[in-house]
């Protein structure tokens, strides 16, 4: 046993320089971290490095190596003891029971926190502490309990909330009820053909009014909220190193090429948090070992850990984020997609209003925008849609204390919690709105995060329309999934809440499906005026349809240019006219949506990321 510091025995060994070792103090003072983990994270020595000279240095003996025979001498009897996230919470597993002893693998054997659990767990027992590095410490989880992990993945939130999962798209009474309105309209047709068109048509109209004048009320609301809006909870993020916790980030990748990668790697590293303070999870299928090795040939950063998904059905985000959930190590915990770039403070600022906040605010969201948003016609209408989105809509749902669906990536959570909602629902294929609206409806809320994160905006309509079917499908599936029980939304969360959950979950799927069948509608009857149509579009139903093409088209347009005026992104605001072409677009992405209702449910269709000009996200 070598009886000197660390750092003194590490310079000895020239393993690392004076100056590597002046560094990481002066981060250790900062952080409170261990100085191994700040060497590790630094790059200055390798995991393996750090451990045979602990080993050395006494009292703890490594215990890692052979893989193999390491699982083989684990004591099932003791895994019993523990409840599998213990394991991640203070980073051990345990190993053998002989008599009064009890052999416990850790990367960290001087972890009081872990030591004292242990004391409680093991009272008047002799504990014994070996060193094993991380990545052992998930292989043996992994090992252990893949199938546990796996089974609640895929299905705990069915089996302990079968009417909170979408694993069944309709129950029997939706069936019956949507049977029933089938019949009515055909049995209409047939013998009041008039009448029946007049009622469907005017119902059509009056959905899409109520949807246009909602979404109206809820951005000017969220007008009134920006960065520096009195609105906004005033807090002081520039916390102390020291102050700040464990925060994990979950990446989940599937199929993505080599220039995706290089830019995540850049932008997890970019990100202005203590490198030795990040969880971060990269997240690959089974059968995608392309994308595992473009990740191992981009040499990411000692805090990044690779968690392989087994193969199952769905094959879903959602259901490799609730496997990656378990291996999850943070007190806060957020999502990205794989070309995202999060503004660096994102994380400071996510755990300062998490700190300055009442616990039933669970997840705050932030803004996401676009770094290639003027790549072409197509991102330019993405991008105005973003920016009235998560700058207005989202906002005006916060403010007016409304239910708010999550958008996909840059949710951050209180981890534990996020654990007892069940993570997201595999089935659901926008788990994220439907995540946040069964928050809402436990009684927990969502807040609004002034920080964004810019994304790669679709630039081609093929692979648009395959991501926004897919997005207007999940609306649907959650707009189902919390109408089976609507008395019990209207209990928990007022009759707005449950106004929300219709107009605003259904309201965005079936409001943009309706709008190219009153488009065309309304063409037919402007170049050829014939009796048929002249004899629908007379009275009520008229001046709804006017209201609905002049007042709803100026205010959709309108909002839009207010949105690039906040975004300070003027050279889009001509394009905010041409709207109501991305709408015709957005439509036929709704009926495709409705489509796969039907016959492909949990079908997840896959974005192709990478698409920018030259592969480089603009500046």
């Amino acid at each position: 046993m070598i009886n000197k510091p660390l750092g003194e025995i590490l310079i000895e060994k020239n393993l690392i320089t004076k100056e590597q070792l002046t560094q990481a103090l002066e981060l250790q003072k900062e952080t409170g971290s261990l100085l191994g983990e700040i060497l590790v994270s630094l790059g200055s020595i390798t995991p393996l490095q750090l451990y045979q000279v602990i080993t050395q240095q006494g009292p703890f003996e490594y215990a890692g190596g052979n893989l193999q025979l390491l699982a083989q001498e684990i004591d099932p009897k003791l895994l019993s003891f523990f409840n599998t996230q213990d394991f991640f919470q203070f980073s051990f597993f345990p190993y053998r029971s002989n008599h009064d002893e009890i052999e416990i693998l850790t990367p960290n054997p001087n972890n009081r926190s872990l030591r004292q659990f242990l004391e409680k767990r093991f009272p008047g027992k002799k504990l014994t502490l070996k060193l094993i590095t991380p990545y052992e410490l998930d292989w043996l989880a992994h090992i252990f309990f893949k199938d546990k992990f796996l089974l609640e993945a895929t299905s705990g939130l069915f089996y302990r909330s079968p009417e909170e999962s979408a694993m069944r798209v309709f129950t029997p009474i939706q069936w019956i009820s949507l049977g029933i309105l089938c019949a009515l309209i055909i049995i209409g047709v047939f013998t009041l053909p008039h009448l029946t068109f007049l009622i469907l048509l005017g119902l059509a109209n009056l959905f899409y009014a109520i949807n246009v004048i909602f979404r109206y009320v809820l951005s000017s609301a969220g007008a009134k909220l920006d960065t520096n809006s009195s609105l906004f909870k005033k807090t002081d993020y520039q916390l102390l190193p020291s102050d700040l916790p464990i925060y994990s980030i979950l990446l989940p990748l599937y199929h993505e090429p080599p220039s995706v990668i290089r830019q995540l790697k850049t932008a997890i590293q970019n990100l202005d948090y203590p490198p030795e303070k990040l969880d971060v999870i990269f997240l690959f299928e089974e059968d995608d070992q392309e994308t595992l090795i473009h990740c191992k040939a981009e040499r990411p950063p000692y805090n990044v850990r690779f968690v392989v998904v087994p193969e199952g059905m769905p094959k879903t985000k959602p259901r490799a984020c609730n496997f990656g959930l378990a291996f999850a190590r943070g007190e806060f915990l957020t999502i990205y997609d794989a070309e995202d770039i999060p503004e660096r403070d994102q994380l400071k600022k996510a755990v300062a209003y998490f700190r300055s906040s009442p616990p039933n605010i669970i997840c705050f969201q932030n803004a996401l925008n676009f770094y290639n948003a003027e790549q072409n016609f197509l991102t330019r209408l993405f991008t105005l849609e973003y920016s009235y989105w998560f700058d207005y809509l989202l906002p005006g749902l916060y403010l007016n204390h409304l239910p708010v669906p999550l958008g996909g990536t840059s949710n951050h959570f209180r981890t534990k919690i996020l654990r007892d909602l069940g993570g997201w629902d595999p089935y659901n294929v926008t788990e994220d709105a439907d995540l946040g609206m069964r928050a809402s409806y436990r009684g927990y809320q969502i807040g609004i995060l002034p920080s964004t994160t810019f994304e790669e905006a679709n630039s081609q309509v093929k692979n648009w329309i395959r991501q926004r079917s897919r997005w207007l499908k999940g609306y649907l599936q959650t707009f189902l999934v919390h109408n089976r029980h609507p008395f019990q939304v209207i209990r928990n969360s007022g009759w707005k809440g449950w106004f929300t959950l219709q107009a605003f979950i259904g309201g965005t799927t079936l409001g943009q499906a309706f709008s190219l069948i009153l488009w065309v509608l309304f063409f037919i009857w402007l170049f050829n005026r014939g009796e048929f149509l002249q004899s629908y579009f007379s009275g009520p139903i008229l001046y709804l349809g006017v209201f609905n093409l002049i007042i709803g088209n100026f205010l959709g347009i309108y909002l839009n240019m207010l949105a690039v005026f906040r975004r300070r992104n003027d050279r889009l605001i001509f394009y905010s006219l041409l709207n109501p072409l991305y709408w015709w677009l957005t439509s036929i992405a709704a009926w495709k949506g409705i489509f796969q209702l039907f016959t492909r449910p949990f079908f997840w269709e896959k974005t192709i990321h990478g698409l920018q000009v030259e592969g480089k996200p603009d500046e």
